[in-house]
């Protein structure tokens, strides 16, 4: 979860997040359209969308060559016919309500490469009573052309592939109306095509317990009005929410997705991730950010259509005369690290069209946030480059290479050939609102900490690598710089000591 405080002040606790209800429609007020080509000066883009919840495939009318038939008219028939039957069995279901037993642990326990289909009208209903639909180890379970709803998942646990296992596929599904999130993540799972919606923490909580996900495909599917149950409210600062939530994953394709009205952010890749490629996508009205990329490494972000986010975050840390640099694209305690295998070594952010979001791109970095302070709210975990958490003590700690290598450093970010818009009109927002940072705060905490002071806001500002150049600026852009002193025009931005957006273009009067 991102902690962050106001500008050299002494942390108490992480401020809460209380969030607000996402409208969980399957269109935003202006629809997406589908430009083509490179951002340019009429805002055209090469991102489709995916309207899979209004408009979702159809599934195979008749049972295929040697498949079981499920019967929805018989209760648990789906559970006993997969208990009954060996693995690699192909399931058909017949259109209608399919219901598990009365008991809240009823599920399917899924045998190795089982094929689960749905029929055009095929549901598999929780009743508001079972906790979970799919569960078990086993692997390359296939589920298509299913909706799954109504079950009751607790909080951080998983409708669909409870038990984390690894390989599955889901395409064509509807995952809607459940508590917790609609599924869970294994290592090489696809997720293609489907409707992640309406449920009560996450659509997908990308997480394995006890090990990292290796390989990850999320592509084409609609996540929508997701966090239904308010968890940040309910349970303040716990990092808990959003459209999609990924954990220790290393490397993951997110291509063609409609994010859109989540309440939080819209996807938050939070603690050791890895590679990831975030392309073509459409992130829109989402509460807070479209995207937050936390203690993690090495990232390709482009070619997406960002717009109308973080309005109702945004706005509430203004309101309550909060001046922290609130963002859309949120890069929190991350950066490039060649030293981690990747497709990449930095974190690249270019082609992308952010448009009347509440700010632009923030990079953050906590100084006080690191490997054995209390500070750091991924309790029990260090970075990707130190294993032993035990070793990040003083006095080795104040010295090389664990200086820097206990640290989640927010470094080598490359944002280029972006279009940034901005109309306050339609924002409704004063002067927070339309703002680039780069900051860091006070060191001040734990005692023994290394870092105090002013190291790691000079650093992340001056000596780490991050850079923006040739983006297109159309509105009343400001930028923010070290600390949350004050804000600086363009020409102080691109002048010396930051000496940013070399090769940038700004239109202040312009809005799009």
């Amino acid at each position: 979860m991102v902690t962050k405080w106001r500008h050299w002040a002494v942390p108490a606790a992480p401020l809460a997040l209380v969030l607000f209800a996402a409208t969980g429609c399957t269109s935003a007020p202006d629809a997406p359209q589908k430009p083509t080509g490179r951002p340019s000066t009429s805002g055209a883009h090469s991102t489709a969308v995916a309207r899979v919840c209004a408009e979702p495939a159809a599934g195979p009318e008749e049972a295929p060559a040697g498949a079981v038939t499920v019967d929805p008219a018989v209760v648990g028939d789906l559970a006993a016919k997969t208990r009954s039957n060996p693995p690699n069995t192909t399931f058909w279901l017949r259109p209608g309500k399919h219901r598990l037993g009365p008991d809240r642990y009823a599920q399917v326990v899924t045998k190795k490469g089982n094929r689960y289909l749905g029929a055009p009208g095929a549901v598999l209903d929780g009743r508001k009573i079972n906790q979970y639909a799919f569960s078990g180890s086993a692997r390359d379970v296939t589920i298509r052309h299913l909706t799954v709803q109504r079950f009751v998942a607790p909080n951080n646990e998983g409708v669909v592939n409870h038990d984390m296992a690894d390989g599955w596929v889901i395409e064509h599904a509807k995952i809607q109306y459940n508590s917790g999130a609609g599924l869970m993540a294994g290592a090489r799972q696809e997720v293609r095509d489907s409707c992640l919606r309406a449920n009560g923490q996450y659509g997908m909580n990308a997480y394995k317990t006890g090990d990292s996900i290796k390989g990850l495909v999320v592509e084409g599917n609609e996540v929508v009005g997701n966090n239904t149950d308010n968890w940040e409210k309910r349970k303040p600062g716990c990092g808990c929410t959003g459209g999609i939530k990924f954990w220790a994953v290393d490397g993951a394709d997110i291509r063609g997705n409609w994010v859109h009205d989540n309440r939080g952010a819209g996807l938050w890749a939070d603690n050791n991730n890895n590679d990831f490629r975030i392309e073509n996508n459409v992130l829109e009205a989402n509460d807070g950010a479209a995207l937050m990329y936390e203690t993690s490494y090495n990232a390709v972000i482009r070619n997406n259509t960002i717009r109308r986010n973080n309005w109702v975050e945004g706005r509430k840390y203004a309101d309550r005369g909060d001046n922290f640099p609130y963002a859309t694209i949120y890069v929190s305690e991350s950066g490039g690290e060649p030293r981690i295998r990747a497709r990449t070594n930095k974190i690249e952010i270019y082609r992308n069209l952010l448009e009347n979001n509440w700010s632009g791109i923030t990079l953050w970095e906590n100084s006080d946030r690191f490997c054995n302070s209390p500070a750091n709210t991924s309790t029990g975990y260090c970075t990707l480059l130190v294993k032993d958490l035990d070793r990040c003590e003083q006095p080795a700690i104040g010295r090389a290479p664990l200086y820097s290598d206990c640290r989640w450093k927010t470094q080598r970010v490359d944002i280029h050939d972006n279009r940034f818009v901005l109309k306050k009109s339609v924002v409704k927002c004063a002067t927070e609102c339309g703002r680039m940072a780069v900051l860091a705060n006070y060191g001040t905490y734990p005692k023994w900490s290394p870092y105090k002071g002013k190291r790691v806001a000079e650093a992340i500002t001056h000596k780490q690598r991050n850079r923006w150049h040739d983006n297109v600026y159309r509105g009343p852009w400001s930028f923010v710089a070290a600390n949350t002193d004050g804000t600086l025009d363009s020409g102080q931005w691109q002048a010396t000591p930051y000496r940013q957006d070399e090769g940038s273009t700004f239109d202040s009067r312009a809005g799009g």
